[in-house]
């Protein structure tokens, strides 16, 4: 069963609690114990370590904010057609 809770999802949110990625409950407990991350909800189960017993996270946020880059949107040239009224940007006609 902890096989089964190491690699239960984790949902992880930047610092302005926009959702980035989802780990699993291994990389959780790394970015919380260094310091990257805070816990928000607690999961289901616990983690047992020789020193001592953790909850195991289901969601985390992150204290840095992580910039992501906007998705270049590619046009299709259907697009481009609708976009410019279906005129030719070469000769002009339609």
């Amino acid at each position: 069963m902890v096989n089964g809770i190491v690699s239960a999802p984790v949902l992880v949110l930047n610092q302005n609690y926009e959702p980035l990625n989802v780990c699993n409950v291994r990389r959780a407990v790394v970015l919380l114990g260094r310091g990257k991350a805070e816990l928000l909800i607690n999961g289901r189960g616990e983690l047992h370590t020789p020193i001592l017993t953790l909850s195991a996270p289901s969601v985390i946020r992150l204290i840095y904010l992580a910039r992501r880059p906007f998705p270049q949107r590619r046009l299709t040239r259907r697009e481009v057609f609708i976009r410019d009224n279906y005129t030719c940007q070469y000769c002009g006609r339609q």
